[in-house]
């Protein structure tokens, strides 16, 4: 491998078995005027997606770097195209000769969420949600091809929920962008189809995700390791997706996957003392990563006396590339230097029927306000001129934002009256 890990880009690129695409079924057109009561829901689950094949990987990466890398290396654009297919000739020796031409089940598993998440909804919410998987660099399940089919069928509200990574707050962020790129192409002119949008944009603070992750770590714990090891000589590395810690400004997500970690820990360092998070980095040249890495992490712990290792995937919802591949190379390369420590990886929460549930769960109160709110009436071709507006009377619409909607909440006011 050498240097080739520091040309790994923080994007998942793996080749995969993806089932065949939903069928598109297009049904008569909503009325634009329907009222609330008419409304429908489309719930639009946002990955990455792996792509199926090797021919699809320059492509893939291209994408990748152009929204992922973007946000924080110093990278120009027209390196994307050649870096793109340098990183496709690096993943098609990690894949064919290290590991058999592996094939991921991240596809797969994500489908699988999509269902389960959709079958807990309809028991709720009938055929007024509808759940469709959107992959970022993935066809045929791209954002924009995806949203057609969505337009098409007639759903008029829309719910972005983030499911890969659980710091979705970049990702996502990534998501949102090819949201809007999608709607600007599908816009109507005059009238805008869609006429309620909400956002999940993390459950890093879920009670029930925090208590899920820490009560399967207990149980594996329990039934494999407590027979042959003391709870202080078992090492737990919780791992979360590897943040950039300078993205230009955007929202990294190292907040919300701290967050998510301490609350995990907390649950569980009473009884298992040597909790360490790990970050499953992509570490690329000039880029500042959060440390420390899976691999520093799990050699502290065995400084400290671990005998045994638990590797659980915290930040990660849905078994990828990373979760597997990265974290396997991981504890080979530790079991060479430490051969007396038992190492254990744990899988991603994935189509568990217990994470399906909840996660609709978390979609529930989004629906009910998009259902219930008054439809948006969105004039698309209004934006230019409003835009040309303000600019002309620059001076007096700035003086009003400054009085009329001051931003400092909590503070008295009154000294502006």
């Amino acid at each position: 491998m050498g240097d080739v890990s520091l040309y790994k880009i923080h994007i998942r690129r793996t080749v995969t078995m993806v089932a065949t695409p939903d069928v598109i079924q297009t049904s008569a057109s909503h009325a634009h005027s329907a009222p609330a009561g008419d409304s429908r829901v489309a719930v639009l689950l946002m990955g990455y997606g792996e792509v199926e094949s090797y021919e699809d990987f320059a492509n893939y990466n291209e994408q990748a770097l152009n929204l992922l890398t973007a946000k924080f290396a110093p990278v120009p654009t027209w390196v994307y195209p050649p870096l793109a297919k340098l990183l496709a000739a690096f993943d098609l020796h990690e894949w064919s000769h290290q590991h058999g031409n592996f094939i991921s089940p991240h596809n797969a598993i994500f489908e699988a969420q999509r269902a389960g998440i959709e079958a807990n909804l309809k028991e709720r919410w009938g055929d007024r949600i509808k759940v469709f998987k959107a992959f970022n660099f993935c066809k045929p399940f791209l954002p924009d091809q995806v949203l057609e089919q969505v337009k098409a069928e007639g759903y008029d509200r829309l719910l972005i929920y983030p499911l890969l990574v659980v710091d979705s707050i970049f990702t996502s962020g990534i998501a949102i962008e090819q949201v809007n790129q999608a709607l600007a192409k599908l816009s109507d002119g005059t009238e805008h189809w869609v006429q309620g949008m909400r956002y999940i944009p993390s459950f890093f603070d879920a009670p029930d995700y925090i208590d899920y992750l820490a009560s399967m770590v207990e149980d594996k714990i329990k039934n494999h390791l407590a027979v042959a090891h003391l709870p202080s000589q078992t090492g737990i590395v919780l791992m979360n997706h590897g943040c950039p810690h300078e993205a230009k400004g955007f929202t990294s997500g190292i907040d919300e996957s701290q967050k998510l970690y301490d609350k995990v820990r907390d649950k569980l360092i009473h009884k298992y003392p040597l909790i360490s998070v790990g970050w499953l980095n992509h570490d690329t040249p000039l880029i500042k990563w959060t440390q420390p890495n899976a691999d520093l992490a799990a050699r502290n712990l065995i400084d400290l006396g671990a005998t045994a290792l638990v590797f659980m995937p915290i930040g990660f919802a849905t078994e990828n590339h990373e979760t597997l591949l990265d974290v396997e190379h991981i504890i080979e390369g530790l079991r060479r230097k430490h051969p007396h420590v038992t190492y254990v990886q744990m899988p991603c929460v994935n189509d568990d029927p217990a994470f399906l549930a909840m996660a609709a769960t978390w979609a529930d109160k989004h629906i009910a306000d998009l259902l219930e709110e008054d439809a948006l009436a969105i004039n698309p071709s209004l934006a230019a001129s409003q835009a040309a507006a303000v600019h002309s009377h620059h001076g007096h619409t700035h003086d009003h934002h400054l009085h009329g909607h001051s931003h400092d909440h909590g503070h008295d006011h009154s000294h502006h009256h």
